[in-house]
C-alpha cells in the first residue's frame, strides 16, 4: 500500500502499488529483509514500522459491528496480463470495470495472490487468498479479499495457472478474464482500514474481506507454492481499529 502519480504508475506492475527507492531496495518475506525489517530497509519504508493502521490483520469477527452496504460488482471480461514480479503472481486487467463499495464506484486494476492467506479470521488461516485491487476517481484504493480453501479445482484460476511464469516475467492471457468468476456466491464481508501489505506499507486502503471462501485444488495450491512457498506479511496490531461487517 512518492507522489501520487508515481504510485499510480507503479501499481499495475507491482503488488504494493508503490515503488521502492530507485527500484533497488531488496525486500522479501524471510531473514534480514523480511517483514520485521522492512521499516529499516529504506526511509520510504518507515511506515511499515511506525504505521498505526497496518495490514493484514487477524479479523475479530466475534466483535465486529454491523454496518455498510452490499458490494455491487459490474466486472466484465478484460484483457489480462500475468506478471511474476518476484514477490507474487499478479494479474493486471485492462478495462475490467469494477465495483460499487459503500456507495462509491471503484475500477478494478489487478489482483494478486498470497500464501498463506494474509488476513486471518478469529485466528483461522486459509492456505491462500486473493487481493482484488481497485481505485476510485479520487485516487483512493480499496481491496476486495477472497479466501481459498482446499477442495475442487478452481476453474477461474485454471487458465492463469496454465501459463503463469515460474520466474520473473510476464505472459499475456490468450483469453479475456472476468473477475466475477473469482467471487463466491455471496458477498458478505468484513471491512477494515489498513495499508499496503508490502513496502512502503502506505496507509489509507480500505479492505473488504469476503466471509465465504472459495475452493482450489491441492494441486493448484502446490503449483503456486512451488513458485512462492510463502509470500504473506504477518498480521499486524489492531491499535483500536473498529471492524465492521455486512451480511
Amino acid at each position: 500500500m512518492k507522489i501520487l502519480m508515481k504510485i499510480a504508475g507503479c501499481m499495475l506492475v507491482f503488488i504494493s502499488f508503490s515503488c521502492p527507492a530507485d527500484n533497488k531496495v531488496k525486500w522479501g518475506y524471510e531473514g534480514d529483509i523480511g517483514p520485521s525489517s522492512w521499516g529499516n530497509l529504506s526511509q520510504e519504508f518507515a511506515v511499515c514500522q511506525t504505521g498505526q493502521k497496518q495490514a493484514p490483520i487477524d479479523i475479530p469477527a466475534i466483535s465486529a459491528t454491523t454496518s455498510g452496504a452490499s458490494i455491487q460488482t459490474n466486472y466484465k471480461p478484460a484483457q489480462a496480463e500475468i506478471v511474476n514480479n518476484g514477490h507474487t503472481i499478479q494479474i493486471n486487467l485492462t478495462n475490467g470495470e469494477g465495483a460499487n463499495l459503500n456507495g462509491v464506484d471503484f475500477k478494478i486494476l489487478q489482483f494478486h495472490l498470497h500464501t498463506p492467506g494474509e488476513e486471518k479470521v478469529d485466528g483461522t488461516t486459509y492456505p491462500l487468498n486473493a487481493h482484488l485491487v481497485h481505485k476510485n476517481s479520487d485516487g483512493k484504493f480499496a481491496v476486495i479479499g477472497i479466501f481459498f480453501k482446499e477442495g475442487t479445482e478452481n476453474a477461474s484460476l485454471k487458465s492463469i495457472f496454465s501459463v503463469m511464469p515460474a520466474h520473473e516475467g510476464q505472459q499475456s492471457l490468450n483469453e479475456n478474464f472476468d473477475a466475477s468468476d473469482l467471487l463466491p456466491d455471496t458477498l458478505s464481508y468484513y471491512q477494515y482500514e489498513g495499508s499496503l501489505t508490502t513496502p512502503g506499507c502506505t496507509e489509507g486502503v480500505t479492505f473488504y474481506i469476503l466471509k465465504k471462501p472459495v475452493e482450489m485444488s491441492t494441486a493448484q495450491l502446490n503449483q503456486f507454492k512451488k513458485i512462492f512457498p510463502m509470500n504473506a506479511r504477518p498480521v499486524m496490531p489492531l491499535n483500536g481499529r473498529t471492524i465492521t461487517q455486512h451480511d
